[in-house]
């Protein structure tokens, strides 16, 4: 395996507390309610944690033609950083809820502006909680930095590029890490079209966490990828899902287990029915480069 280490658990993140070069972020979200993070974090968060928006902050405004978490702007998104006393020499823990897919889009987005030492902590709130660790409630207030973006360490997938490419996912794996209902089309609750993209690979991002929240050993999460990616390190691939948010937990794993970085599809499936003519499939469609995974 790389020695690559993206996951902390909470034991770690603990002593770093009273560690002024280190920063706790709190990115707890939920679809259905946009309020959800700011309100939890200031009722209880993990002591010292800032708080930063999914919708606000790690995306931009939504534009006809994008889906439903575009990048954001990046004076934005660097200014908002800066805001909250984070400057490119931090040390950064990001955290959500618990099973780590907010957390991993903060994480993306903070590599996707250059930052190398960004972690996720593992099982998120919920294992700290049940772990008994100290909370605090209210806001934290850090003072203020600049922060200065430099040359990003990640890769973007363009609809564009997908566009004129689809005859060579074959040899390009596109992993798609939403569940496997919506990848063949039989539900959709969020988006107005349901299916996958011709060629994608469903690798469901809750196939490596365990259902307290905290991610599979790492040994089981290379499996399940080389199941599809095969034993080949430095393969090319990508990662998307409904909106560039869950995809990123597919790339912590790949780059932990030793894979190059995949390519992140932002626009994802949101995206790509921004335009009817734009083909889909339903169904299991082609499995390419899935094998038999050995978990023993």
């Amino acid at each position: 395996m790389a020695d690559k280490h993206i996951l902390l658990v909470a034991q770690v993140v603990r002593e770093h507390l009273s560690d002024p070069d280190w920063v706790i972020v709190d990115c707890r979200s939920e679809l259905s309610d946009h309020e959800f993070g700011r309100r939890s974090y200031t009722e209880n968060h993990i002591p010292g944690a800032v708080f930063l928006d999914l919708d606000k902050d790690f995306a931009g405004p939504v534009a006809p033609e994008t889906g439903r978490h575009p990048l954001p702007a990046v004076n934005s998104i660097v200014s908002a950083l800066g805001a909250v006393g984070i400057d490119n020499s931090s040390n950064v823990v990001v955290y959500d809820q618990g099973h780590g897919a907010i957390a991993a889009r903060a994480w993306w987005i903070l590599r996707w502006l250059g930052h190398e030492s960004v972690y996720v902590l593992d099982g998120g709130y919920s294992c700290w909680q049940q772990l008994g660790f100290p909370l605090e409630a209210g806001e934290v207030a850090r003072d203020a930095t600049r922060y200065q973006e430099s040359p990003g360490v990640t890769r973007v997938l363009t609809t564009a590029d997908l566009e004129v490419n689809l005859d060579k996912l074959r040899e390009h794996k596109l992993l798609d890490a939403r569940d496997r209902q919506r990848f063949l089309g039989k539900v959709e609750p969020i988006d107005p079209v349901a299916g996958h993209i011709p060629g994608a690979i469903n690798m469901p991002f809750a196939e490596f966490v365990r259902e307290d929240g905290t991610w599979l050993p790492l040994r089981e999460r290379a499996a399940l990828l080389e199941n599809i990616l095969g034993p080949d390190r430095s393969v090319d691939w990508s990662v998307m899902c409904g909106s560039g948010v869950t995809a990123c937990h597919l790339a912590i794993s790949g780059i932990e287990a030793g894979y190059n970085e995949p390519r992140l599809y932002v626009g994802s499936w949101s995206e790509w029915i921004r335009d009817p003519d734009r083909p889909i499939e339903t169904g299991e469609g082609p499995d390419w480069g899935r094998q038999t995974a050995d978990l023993e």
